[in-house]
């Protein structure tokens, strides 16, 4: 059974975003923040944005009102990278910001922020004892983080779909903390859960609010902070690598096929937004948008349930497993690129992607 400590920062952040919602929802619509329908939308109407500001109060709130105990450089350093890709992402939700600003500098000095604060990949050290392997470790971090909270802010493409994964990551990022004894991840993790599962509940389809790319690069640093803390008792590499790499599993892999398939249609991957994703294929299936993001948090549940089960394997079990998992989402690549989906054309001026 989770602590005091989790069950309380999962009650404040559930409590808070799903009570600032409502309100932030109104001042968006005060102010003229939606998200206007588009060609490559899938709603009709207009929807608020700003949902990201519940998100990033439910969270921020947990954290400060718990976890006292914690090492405080670390937190000030996870608090900074948050606030700052929160802020980007809502200049560029209200035009205020160029799309490559979020990519080539708030994600990367983001990432700084946590290698100032002693939160790095802990990689190429395990091999090159010394500045050689540190140096490769922060470029390592470096690319995780800017991956990974690109990530998600690509997934933010159906109703429910990046809050969805986000709480389904970081409820199964709360039980491998706990079990490995690592009560600040564990307590992060139950505060991102709470804030992402607050706001999934006007979020979900038909959706009364968007996060917008605040939120949903918020949601993608922690992922990224969170799998870089993970750490299962006793396990070295491969061990370490691969957990996160489950957990996070679905949005590593649409990132990957929208990568491959736009480049192999001469398209930019992050400039190109389309309906190309997975869930769009799904849907097109005939599972609907619900039925499509459904789909994927039951991969994501399936994926998370094999994470907590890599500490227990041999390392010839883990590279085999990794071997399997690299087989099958080529195949999935392979097979998706087969299905129908809405493909765009090149634009001529890059555009912020989705």
């Amino acid at each position: 059974m989770l602590n005091h400590a989790e069950l309380i920062a999962f009650a404040i952040a559930l409590l808070a975003s799903l009570g600032l919602t409502v309100p932030i929802r109104h001042l968006a619509l005060r102010y003229g923040m939606v998200d206007k329908p588009g060609p490559r939308k899938v709603h009709l109407n207009p929807i608020p944005l700003l949902g990201g500001i519940a998100i990033y109060l439910g969270f921020v709130l947990a954290v400060l009102l718990t976890r006292h105990d914690a090492p405080q450089q670390q937190i000030i350093g996870i608090l900074a990278g948050a606030t700052l890709l929160a802020i980007v992402g809502f200049l560029d939700d209200g035009g205020l910001l160029h799309h490559q600003v979020k990519l080539f500098v708030g994600m990367p000095l983001a990432a700084v922020f946590l290698i100032a604060s002693g939160i790095r990949a802990q990689l190429f050290s395990q091999f090159f004892p010394g500045p050689v392997g540190l140096f490769l470790d922060w470029c390592l971090t470096v690319l995780w983080v800017v991956g990974i909270t690109a990530a998600f802010s690509i997934l933010d493409h159906m109703d429910g779909l990046c809050a969805g994964i986000a709480a389904v990551a970081a409820g199964f990022f709360t039980i491998s903390a706990y079990a490995n004894g690592q009560t600040m991840i564990s307590t992060l993790a139950a505060a991102t859960l709470g804030a992402a599962l607050g706001f999934l509940r006007w979020n979900f389809n038909p959706a009364k609010i968007f996060m917008g790319d605040g939120g949903a690069m918020l949601l993608g640093f922690l992922m990224a902070t969170l799998g870089l803390k993970i750490r299962p008792d006793g396990a070295l590499f491969p061990h370490t690598w691969l957990v996160p790499v489950l957990i996070l599993g679905v949005p590593i892999f649409d990132t990957t096929l929208v990568s491959i398939s736009r480049a192999r249609r001469g398209l930019l991957p992050f400039t190109s937004p389309g309906k190309d994703h997975t869930a769009h294929r799904l849907s097109n299936l005939g599972l609907g948008h619900r039925g499509a993001v459904l789909v994927m948090y039951a991969l994501a549940i399936i994926l998370g349930v094999i994470a907590l089960a890599v500490p227990n394997f041999s390392a010839a079990k883990v590279y085999t497993l990794a071997a399997l998992l690299v087989v099958g989402a080529l195949a999935a690549v392979f097979i998706l690129e087969a299905l129908p989906y809405e493909r765009q054309v090149k634009l001529h001026k890059p555009t912020s992607a989705s």
